[in-house]
């Protein structure tokens, strides 16, 4: 901790506050078509159209953008597993191994090691961004960030004084929000939520996203979002060809089950908003009658970060994505793995909707945001605690409200640098620089 402390003699914490386009910033609307490069074509207008939504939508699809920015700021050169792409959207309930509902990150497209303050940066413009689509005035997003910030700054604090292995075992069930809430409506509301992740299993979303054909179960078509693509069945068998490549990545166990179940359809689907143009699809299997299993497997490239943090030293950035999600979370998909294609893409596999707590912020009152993201700050905590050195982070940080108060001052900068940009996106679309799918925003 004393080490950590003396970092603020070459990075006082004061400077963390600092957001200024650095001179030559490249062109925002070049860098996001730089990023479209490996994408199907096709699919880009709805990326585009989904980003066009508000800046908090824009925000969601630029993490490169914002890799770029975050390499020019003051850093501690301390660093963590991150996550890449930290935002209050990517923060979730799902389902562990022993089918407990835990509160975590969710999104790992990005994950790479870098320095730890480079996730706060972007939950702290996450928060301002949201909180102003939300309609909260300025201060109370200030508020807010502060809140947030606080939280990381004493968790880490905690976990800077307990057993490694306590900090590894740590975790959040999902009840904290229950136990939290202040009013009897927001507890019947989170209470609901719980009830609905508990919906989100493969034996009942089945029937929901199927249909019977020709005697065979097959996922329905919603087009443009999910689809079965011409020359299904060519793809089909270069899937099959991949599905056992992905198998193999997985432990010998977790095969045994896996073994149980056959592939019966395939279709693609759009996820996300970044994620919006990369190759993702949807298998359908079974072990039987009423004994469906969905996995998602997806497309994965390199980091946003790695131009900035390092190259992976992960040759399939499949197991970039799979290993920095096994750091990071507290319990982990049991059929979590890894494969390339016959063209050299690399795709990482995980189950679809398993258990998935649908966060509608929408919903929250001006209280219930300020707990939601005190909850997500103490979540990004512990998932740094297990990659880094808490007690150098922690012995940075101090006690003392300095740091927060400096997030707090970046992240209304950038989240007015934002606005700015998505204003460029606007105006492209509308000079038909960039294509806009206009019913493709669901």
């Amino acid at each position: 901790m004393a080490g950590g402390k003396a970092l603020r003699e070459r990075v006082p914490r004061t400077s963390q506050a600092q957001w200024q386009p650095p001179p030559g910033r490249p062109d925002r609307i070049e860098l996001l078509k730089h990023s479209d490069r490996g994408r199907l074509a096709e699919l880009l207008p709805i990326r585009y159209a989904r980003m066009r939504q508000s800046p908090f939508a824009f925000f969601r699809g630029a993490a490169a953008l914002m890799a770029a920015d975050l390499a020019t700021t003051p850093s501690t050169r301390l660093r963590v597993q991150a996550c890449g792409d930290c935002h209050v959207a990517n923060f979730g309930g799902f389902g562990s191994p022993e089918r407990l509902l835990v509160f975590d990150i969710n999104d790992f497209d990005e994950t790479l090691p870098a320095p730890w303050e480079w996730d706060v940066k972007r939950l702290g413009a996450s928060i301002v961004l949201a909180g102003r689509e939300l309609g909260f005035g300025e201060r109370h997003c200030a508020d807010t960030v502060r809140t947030a910030v606080r939280s990381y700054r004493e968790h880490m604090r905690e976990y800077a004084g307990m057993r490694a292995l306590d900090v590894w075992y740590s975790h959040l069930d999902a009840e904290i929000f229950i136990a939290d809430a202040k009013t009897g409506a927001a507890r019947k509301r989170w209470r609901q939520v719980e009830k609905n992740a508990a919906m989100q299993t493969a034996e009942h979303v089945f029937p929901r996203i199927t249909a019977v054909k020709n005697g065979r179960p097959r996922i329905l078509d919603l087009p443009p979002l999910v689809y079965h693509p011409a020359g299904m069945a060519r793809i089909g068998k270069r899937v099959r060809d991949m599905f056992e490549r992905y198998r193999r990545s997985l432990p010998e166990e977790r095969r045994v089950i896996l073994d149980r179940y056959q592939i019966v359809d395939i279709a693609r689907k759009v996820v996300g908003v970044g994620s919006v143009g990369t190759r993702c699809a949807v298998a359908l299997l079974m072990a039987g009658a009423k004994d469906p299993l969905f996995l998602q497997f997806k497309q994965a490239g390199a980091s946003v970060l790695a131009p900035y943090a390092g190259k992976s030293r992960y040759e399939n950035q499949g197991e970039r994505v799979v290993t920095g999600q096994r750091m990071l979370q507290s319990a982990s998909d049991i059929f979590l793995g890894w494969a390339r294609d016959d063209e050299g893409r690399d795709y990482y596999f995980r189950q679809l909707r398993d258990m998935r707590m649908k966060i509608d912020v929408t919903q929250m009152s001006r209280q219930d945001w300020i707990e939601y993201v005190e909850i997500c700050g103490w979540t990004l905590a512990r998932a740094h605690a297990r990659t880094g050195d808490p007690a150098q982070i922690a012995g940075y940080l101090g006690k003392s409200a300095a740091f927060d108060r400096a997030i707090e001052e970046f992240s209304l900068a950038y989240a007015d640098q934002t606005e700015r940009d998505h204003a460029a996106l606007v105006k492209a679309i509308r000079a038909g620089k960039i294509q806009a799918r206009p019913d493709a925003t669901a």
